[in-house]
């Protein structure tokens, strides 16, 4: 019975589907910029904290911030990649309109099974593409793909490693002269005990404004565990 509705079903409109498309697309689109927005004011409130951290010689906090600054930069830059891949599928797709008027189907795009095939690798946008792919596939606007790209992409997330010299640089970037005056084995060091002598009222400030580095800190990780998710 089943079987025989969908054959009295009518086939969807090329271009309603198309246009269809387009909207989750842009829509997406606006769901990245968000993210975007997101880190970036993350990042200027950790900026703020990671100089604070420098004038009060607390290195050790100041890196941790750095890094995460750093790892919050390399997924707004994929961030932005995905959308520009996002916005090319949309303006291929809109070149398919006119063919599919012409002759009544989808044709097959070799450049938007690329594009879709890129973004699909992409940890941040590997399961929203799953079903856009399968839509696409069955409408017949590309081949269809079996391989391992979507579990690749879930199970080893290619997330760069960010090195020292790097941390260093960002560090050196928001710090400026605050962290460039300060001695070199100070500079490197993990953890900063507190200085001898010093005041209990001195050591509890120390410790709150440590204390707010450290929520700063989860903030953004937080921030950068949903872009991954």
């Amino acid at each position: 019975m089943k079987k025989f509705k969908s054959m009295l079903k009518p086939k969807p409109n090329p271009t309603e589907q198309i246009k269809d498309w387009q909207r989750r697309l842009r829509q997406e689109s606006r769901n990245i910029e968000r993210q975007i927005r997101d880190l970036e004011r993350e990042e200027k409130v950790v900026q703020k904290a990671i100089r604070e951290a420098a004038k009060r010689n607390d290195m050790g906090s100041a890196k941790s911030l750095a890094r995460e600054i750093l790892g919050s930069r390399k997924a707004v830059s994929r961030l932005q990649e995905n959308k520009a891949q996002l916005n090319s599928i949309a303006m291929h797709l809109g070149e398919s309109v006119a063919l599919a008027r012409t002759v009544g189907h989808l044709s097959k795009s070799t450049e938007v099974m690329k594009l879709v095939n890129e973004l699909t690798k992409a940890p941040e946008m590997a399961v929203t593409m799953q079903e856009f792919t399968k839509e696409i596939t069955k409408a017949g606007l590309i081949e269809e793909v079996v391989n391992d790209t979507l579990d690749t992409a879930l199970d080893s997330e290619d997330i760069e490693e960010e090195t020292e010299e790097e941390v260093e640089k960002v560090l050196s970037q928001i710090a400026g002269e605050t962290a460039a005056q300060l001695p070199e084995a100070v500079r490197k060091e993990r953890i900063k005990l507190p200085a001898q002598g010093a005041s209990g009222s001195r050591e509890e400030e120390a410790t709150a404004e440590a204390s707010d580095d450290e929520e700063e800190l989860e903030v953004l990780r937080a921030r950068l565990a949903q872009v991954r998710s």
